[in-house]
């Protein structure tokens, strides 16, 4: 489900989230997005739906502040990851 780019992606911040590191390998990585059941949007609007769809009060905050949060991650490509908020 989550290709190598969200996988690196996720690898490359974990320490954001976490105070250690809770994959050291793809597989690792990949298994904890699953357990977690990870998102991955295809754009900012995408990111912005799916927050309100899951219930996270956004109000107030400005688009820099929500794409600060270590939660969602900059795939790179477009695409973000969002761990469970």
């Amino acid at each position: 489900m989550y290709d190598d780019k969200v996988i690196s992606a996720f690898l490359d911040k974990q320490l954001d989230l976490y105070p250690e590191p809770v994959a050291d390998s793809n597989e690792e990585a990949s298994d904890f997005l699953e357990d977690t059941m990870a998102a991955v949007a295809d754009s900012r609007s995408e990111v912005l739906e799916y927050l309100d769809e899951v219930g996270v009060d956004t109000e107030g905050l400005t688009e820099e502040e929500i794409f600060g949060m270590p939660e969602i991650i900059d795939v790179g490509d477009g695409r973000y990851l969002i761990l469970e908020i």
